[in-house]
């Protein structure tokens, strides 16, 4: 039998209360011994386990909470303001988690689809997952909602990323996502999310309340459609409908926010399980 450490079984926990899929923790329980040696008190480490452990279910109840306080701020006139305040936090909370992955983990982790025959959002890579992110926020903001050219197209992003796609990614299966994901530069990538992530959040700060209601023009689907930004397949084809039918609220309430929010956590339940 070995030993392990404080501070390794605190590693352990942060490994443990961090596992999570479609905005639920995943229970486990870590049995462990002591070394007797070990470079913390029994009251101590206890206190560090359940730091991380709090820790941990926070963040994503923090996130959770961020976008249910923005959803009804943005819904009053008299709260707007603070709902786009509210909104920019948790954007800002999401992409430094997207930066993180950057700093700690390798080429290869972005490229790893652990969950290959699952279902749900987990089932992908870091890499198709940060692209898809982002390519649904530039479609939206700028062809839907701005009626400019996207960042990808005006950045020169295909070519840079060496993507050999410009949709979503949504008709993207299995083994096709992996074989994608190593084909991106992953710095162009990392490029292109923050040149989106401004032009959203510049967007979003000159939105003004009584723009939410406004419909998209019937006009923008035909537009949207000849972008072929949106594959026929028909796990992506829906995606055009599904915005044209929106209003401006409706889509800061969805690719925006919660969007954002599901993928991320399915990229921390990837990072986990291939760190495990």
């Amino acid at each position: 039998m070995s030993w392990i450490t404080g501070r390794d079984l605190v590693q352990l926990v942060k490994i443990g209360v961090q596992s999570r899929g479609m905005g639920r923790y995943n229970k486990s329980v870590v049995c462990f011994f002591l070394c007797p040696d070990a470079d913390c008190s029994r009251n101590n480490l206890y206190g560090a386990i359940k730091s991380e452990f709090e820790r941990g279910l926070n963040m994503n109840k923090e996130w959770s909470e961020l976008n249910k306080t923005m959803q009804a701020q943005i819904k009053k006139k008299d709260t707007y303001k603070r709902g786009i305040d509210t909104l920019l936090t948790l954007r800002s909370q999401l992409i430094q988690t997207l930066v993180s992955f950057k700093e700690e983990l390798c080429r290869e982790d972005f490229n790893s689809i652990p969950f290959i025959n699952a279902d749900g959002y987990h089932s992908k890579t870091i890499a198709y997952s940060i692209w898809h992110i982002f390519r649904i926020e530039d479609i939206v903001v700028h062809t839907v909602i701005n009626e400019d050219e996207q960042v990808f197209f005006a950045g020169n992003y295909q070519e840079r990323i060496n993507s050999p796609i410009i949709t979503t990614g949504n008709e993207l299966m299995k083994q096709q996502i992996a074989d994608f994901s190593k084909q991106l530069n992953l710095e162009e990538l990392y490029l292109y999310i923050f040149e989106v992530w401004e032009s959203t959040e510049k967007m979003l700060e000159r939105l003004s309340y009584d723009e939410l209601k406004r419909k998209i023009p019937k006009e923008r689907k035909g537009y949207l459609e000849s972008l072929n930004v949106v594959n026929d397949n028909e796990k992506a084809i829906w995606l055009i409908d599904y915005w044209c039918n929106k209003d401006i609220c409706g889509l800061i309430q969805m690719p925006f926010s919660r969007h954002w929010i599901m993928h991320t956590e399915a990229c921390l339940r990837i990072k986990n399980k291939i760190h495990s």
